[in-house]
């Protein structure tokens, strides 16, 4: 596992996210799954990038191909992209964001509720310490 994350693209973290659903996965298999994909080439070019960058690595040979894993856990990726989407659009606040969401309907009434559950669960875990 690298010692720090990798500045991905979206697309090389769109291929990583198929490793992440698959666990190990031949290029071909992420090819495959990929909607609109680019050429087999690109797609073999990017996990090669990923490979480079520490975020994916060769586990074994399946007859002439290599399998694939995740090299770097979803959780710490996520929340640092996040965080970098926050800092570059909202100056690193939320707020805006979860009302943006709420004007376009992209969240409902329950998704509001599971967020404020959530959060006052993160309150508690601070309080306790």
């Amino acid at each position: 596992m690298p010692k720090s994350l990798p500045n991905l693209s979206r697309f090389e973290l769109q291929c990583l996210r198929m490793f992440w659903e698959e666990d190990e996965a031949t290029v071909r298999e992420i090819h495959g799954r990929l909607e609109n994909a680019p050429s087999y080439s690109t797609v073999r070019k990017i996990v090669e990038r990923l490979e480079g960058k520490g975020a994916v690595e060769r586990v074994r040979r399946d007859g002439k191909a290599w399998v694939y894993r995740s090299a770097i856990a979803p959780t710490p990726m996520i929340q640092r992209e996040i965080r970098r989407f926050l800092d570059g659009l909202f100056n690193g606040s939320a707020v805006p964001l979860v009302a943006h969401l709420a004007e376009m309907d992209a969240l409902t009434l329950e998704d509001l509720k599971e967020i404020e559950k959530a959060a006052a669960g993160r309150g508690d875990e601070e309080d306790a310490s």
